[in-house]
């Protein structure tokens, strides 16, 4: 007699977790140094920005996530827009890719991390990628036990990592120096928008909520409050932990630490006990945002298998626990090879153009099916004119600092794109 297969539900607060797990593993830690090296003493403005695209463009995902409720999330909802199938499939690899590219940021911020805090010498380095490998395996193992050990894991990695970051706002705000914070815009209100565009990627991670409708206990009610209140928690943490670093380091030193900057911000009024603390938080961020990326993701490729954009393996699932763990073991070993040969700036770049342009596609496809889905025109329409203005905005950006980079990137788009034309089962440059 076969064995019956456990469905596992998750709740609001689990699925709330999951969403600023994704954001914020992603976002202060990793990009709070370029931020303030583009938009000065304005970065919160810059965050403030991002955040507003996010509302805007997360309304659209609460709608379509509940009118079309599948685990591929974006794919499913471009794959009712358009009608031709093989445009939909290439948005689907892209998304995969970027989703993959963010996995191997969040890994290699955990092993830079980690090194930095327990290591010096020659052997830093071979102790980053043991680590950033590590962080990887581990959160597979979870991922393949169970949904709920996932969502129970995600709840403790978050709630703690939030206490950290509100005692580092709460602490850190009565030493900043107002000669840190104004002029508010030092370097140009130009500046402040260009910082918001290249840091967007810092709101990736709340539209992997609706990937998991199936895994919820009340889709109807907690699909759309778990994305808007995820959302605002995160605006909330970005301001408060960007204003406070703004305020006890320069810019200048915040740029020179780059990824360590919040631990830098830290040392003036906690000392070392900061750095440590700060530290903590980041290695919890990062390992919260790796356990919610791989959880949506696997179940990205396991959907588009099922609708023929992948190979038939993505869509293998566990017998008694219904997990996609071929997926989510491919997914997991593609990371691997990222974060340990490839250049992650250039990925972290890809990353960030690929979801404005996911984003900017849902904003459109909110728009033509508002009446199928319940939605007023204008907000995705603001979505849809603001993400692709940081679009714009961030491309320009590269151009003008890193062309090698964006014909980098260009590659990545058509290399996905012939992909998706030649291997997918389609096929439609060899028809059967």
């Amino acid at each position: 007699m076969p064995k019956q297969i456990l469905h596992e539900k998750l709740d609001l607060k689990e699925l709330v977790a999951m969403g600023v797990g994704g954001m914020v593993g992603g976002g202060i830690f990793s990009v709070l140094g370029l931020s303030v090296g583009l938009a000065g003493h304005a970065a919160y403005f810059a965050f403030a920005v991002g955040g507003i695209i996010a509302l805007l463009t997360g309304h659209s995902y609460g709608k379509l996530g509940l009118a079309f409720r599948s685990d591929g999330g974006s794919f499913t909802y471009m794959e009712k827009t358009v009608k031709n199938e093989n445009i939909a499939a290439i948005g689907g690899w892209l998304l995969l890719v970027g989703y993959i590219g963010t996995l191997a940021l969040y890994s290699y911020t955990f092993g830079i991390y980690g090194a930095a805090m327990t290591g010096s010498g020659p052997q830093i380095l071979i102790l980053q990628h043991f680590l950033e490998s590590f962080i990887l395996l581990l959160f597979l193992g979870i991922n393949l036990y169970g949904i709920k050990a996932a969502g129970h894991t995600e709840v403790l990695i978050v709630l703690t990592k939030v206490i950290i970051l509100f005692l580092f706002a709460g602490i850190g705000i009565y030493f900043v120096k107002s000669d840190h914070l104004f002029p508010i815009f030092n370097t140009g209100g130009g500046n402040m928008i260009i910082g918001a565009a290249v840091i967007f990627v810092a709101y990736e991670g709340f539209e992997l909520i609706p990937n998991a409708v199936h895994e919820m206990k009340n889709p109807g009610r907690d699909l759309p409050r778990s994305i808007l209140i995820s959302i605002i928690i995160t605006i909330i943490i970005y301001l408060l932990v960007s204003f406070v670093a703004v305020g006890n380091l320069s810019g200048a030193m915040i740029s020179k630490y780059k990824e360590y900057a919040l631990a830098a911000a830290a040392k003036p009024f906690l000392g070392q006990a900061g750095f440590v603390l700060i530290g903590i938080g980041a290695l919890l961020s990062t390992a919260s945002a790796i356990n919610a990326t791989l959880f949506g993701t696997a179940r990205l490729g396991m959907v588009m298998a099922q609708d023929k954009a992948l190979p038939k393996a993505f869509s293998f699932r566990e017998r008694t626990r219904d997990i996609p763990w071929l997926s989510l073991v491919l997914i997991t070993l593609v990371t691997l090879v990222f974060v340990n040969v490839s250049d992650l700036t250039l990925i972290s770049s890809f990353a960030s153009s690929t979801f404005l342009l996911i984003f900017i596609f849902i904003n459109y496809s909110a728009i033509k099916l508002h009446k199928q889905i319940g939605i007023g025109r204008l907000p995705p329409l603001l979505g849809l004119i603001l993400s692709a203005g940081c679009w714009i905005i961030l491309i320009g950006y590269l151009w003008q600092t890193s062309t090698k980079g964006l014909e980098w990137i260009g590659g990545f788009y058509a290399f996905i794109i012939l992909a998706e034309l030649a291997f997918s089962e389609r096929r439609i440059l060899r028809k059967k």
